[in-house]
């Protein structure tokens, strides 16, 4: 094991950025001189697990002394989920050393120096060989970083810190103007011309020299075969093809011009007014490399954003990660870290426990009781909670009818959780469908980490309220909705995060926890709050148990309940039942004997006649 050394008494950086094809680490002191650089594999955050990428930190961390303070920008740190597995490993790696985690996107923006309202540089003298100068003080004005390498993206900032990403949605779905897009792009053009004249172009004989083919029909199983990087190489052909004058490669010159540009203008459009000054980063080999393909796409933006500034990133990347840890070093030493030196101390920095994350001194001795007592004891927990639910049958009458408001006036019903209690909502909003002939966007669920977090634990992501008000966004939330939060201890980010959102659409909000001791800051208190306290786990934390059962039977109460008054219920027959299969043709004939009187046989005629829809079928019958 490394024993890490204090940090010295002059502050050193240490900022890594780790991307798709390497990992490059730089430590540096506070005047921006370089101690070392080393270079390692890659490290897509998406195609790490947490242990993987703890190795990796464990690695770095074994090469360089302890800093004052680390910067991270990392290939596929999307989140604040992503951000927060990335500080986790981090601190493992580096305990107590100040950490901010990013993407690679921020740390390649962070790079370039700061310019001025005249789109000069705040400092004229070059930096001298082995340093990197440090521009602290903030842009004037936005500034997109425009990436076009093997991928492509956008990332712009304004100087308030609002940011914007364009692109970058790799080579399957986007990645408009990268090397992978050029490279098949202008390929396809060769192919189809060779289609349409059976004459292979200039610019394909290039292709097949690059490659070492023969003949055209080897393309097919070289493409199949190839990966991204390989397919994106081919762009420096295209440039090169360009640059001598081939007629192919120069009509499509423009069209490639324009799958840089216009991403960066759509980019500054979000952060600025037209007749705003934008500085526009150019980074990525297509641009730092090609320099006449460059200068196209800085006309191009000119021509779009006339107050446009075009700035090449003459720095490595990887020292926008040094500066954003000499910011947060520099934070960090304003900001010494609070001692508690007592219990009584430590006792008052401690946050009350939710009742759903105490102990529970009936199952004190869990992993010693017999099979019988044990599920004994289970089972009297769970008889608990309907008084549990009782008392809070006030809020869940109000609950009910804001539900049963917006369901008639044509809104919708949206629940949101994470983990167990986002689970119990896709369950919730699954079975309305079938069993109230629901159509599918009326009940809704939206759960923390997305469609696989359905079926495998994706924790992190509980924790990014930003996401949460994203997934509000995007749904289409709207004032005639209703949210209802899940969450045990009524303190979850990503749905905290999702009823602000909400609110601020103007829709009605409710919040189901089993935490009675939740507080809210001024004006974030959702409409209704439901907080049964149905106590402490037997298993201490495990809320899949009392809380999830809970949530369940309150679930059940919201859906059922506002479908009865929706019509959707006679007596206690679900007359709006979807007859998809046997089993539930059989249960709407039983359903439209009940109501009607009439026979089997006359029940399914109706039910056939009326395309099995109950209701039809009750009418066809005179009920």
């Amino acid at each position: 094991m490394k024993i890490q050394s204090r940090p010295s008494a002059a502050p050193l950086f240490l900022g890594i950025e780790c991307g798709g094809t390497r990992t490059v680490a730089l430590l540096a002191d506070a005047d921006g001189k370089l101690l070392k650089r080393i270079e390692s594999g890659p490290a897509n955050l998406r195609l790490l697990s947490d242990a993987q990428l703890l190795r990796h930190f464990q690695t770095l961390a074994k090469t360089f002394p302890t800093p004052a303070a680390l910067g991270i920008g990392m290939a596929g740190a999307r989140t604040e989920a992503d951000r927060n597995r990335i500080r986790a490993a981090a601190a493992k790696a580096w305990p107590r050393v100040p950490c901010v985690a990013t993407n690679d996107l921020e740390t390649a923006l962070a790079a370039v120096p700061r310019q001025n309202e005249e789109g000069r540089m705040k400092k004229s003298k070059r930096p001298a060989a082995g340093h990197s100068s440090f521009f602290i003080l903030h842009s004037a004005f936005p500034r997109v970083l425009v990436l076009s390498g093997t991928g492509s993206c956008c990332f712009g900032k304004t100087p308030a810190g609002k940011t914007a990403k364009v692109g970058g949605w790799g080579h399957i779905l986007g990645d408009q103007g990268s090397g992978f897009n050029i490279a098949m792009t202008s390929l396809q053009a060769v192919i189809s011309e060779f289609d349409r004249t059976g004459i292979l172009s200039p610019l394909g004989q290039r292709y097949l020299r690059a490659l070492q083919l023969n003949e055209p029909d080897e393309f097919i199983a070289w493409a199949q075969a190839a990966n991204k990087t390989e397919i994106a190489a081919l762009a420096v052909e295209f440039f090169a093809a360009a640059n001598c004058g081939d007629c192919m490669a120069g009509v499509m010159m423009p069209i490639i011009v324009n799958s840089v540009a216009f991403p960066a203008i759509n980019c500054a459009r979000r952060l600025a007014r037209p007749n705003e000054r934008v500085e526009f980063i150019f980074a990525g080999s297509n641009l730092l490399k090609q320099p006449r393909f460059a200068a196209l796409v800085a006309k191009r933006l000119k021509e779009f954003w006339p107050h446009a500034v075009v700035t090449p990133l003459e720095h490595e990347s990887v020292w926008g990660a040094v500066e954003l840890a000499r910011q947060v070093g520099v934070q960090a030493s304003a900001c010494p870290p609070v001692h508690l030196d007592s219990p009584e101390q430590a006792k008052a920095w401690t946050p009350t426990l939710s009742p759903t994350e105490q102990r529970n001194p009936s199952s004190m001795n869990l992993d010693k009781l017999s099979p019988a007592k044990a599920i004994a004891l289970m089972l009297a927990e769970d008889a608990k909670i309907p008084g549990a639910l009782l008392a809070e049958r006030k809020p869940i009458e109000r609950a009910l009818r804001l539900i049963t408001q917006a369901l008639r006036r044509g809104g919708k019903l949206f629940y949101v959780g994470a983990g167990t209690s986002g689970r119990l909502g896709v369950l919730d909003a699954s079975e309305c469908p079938p069993t109230f002939r629901t159509p599918p966007d009326m009940v809704q669920a939206i759960i923390a980490g997305g469609q696989t977090a359905i079926w495998s634990a994706a924790e992190g992501a509980e924790d990014d309220a930003a996401a949460g008000a994203r997934a509000v966004e995007f749904r289409g939330v709207t004032r005639r909705d209703v949210v209802v939060g899940i969450a045990a201890s009524g303190r979850t980010p990503f749905v905290l995060g999702a009823l602000a959102a909400a609110r601020r659409r103007g829709a009605r909000t409710v919040l189901v926890c089993f935490n009675p001791l939740v507080k809210f800051a001024h004006g974030a208190k959702p409409d209704v709050v439901i907080a049964a306290n149905v106590g402490p786990e037997i298993l201490t934390g495990s809320t899949r148990l009392k809380a999830g059962t809970a949530t369940k039977l309150v679930l059940n109460l919201f859906t059922t309940l506002a479908m009865v008054r929706l019509g959707k219920v006679r007596s206690n027959l679900m007359v709006d039942v979807n007859a998809s299969n046997e089993k539930l043709r059989d249960r709407a004939v039983r359903i439209v004997g009940e109501l009607t009187g009439a026979d089997a046989d006359a029940a399914r005629a109706a039910l056939g006649k009326s395309g099995w829809v109950v209701q039809a079928a009750l009418r066809r019958l005179g009920r």
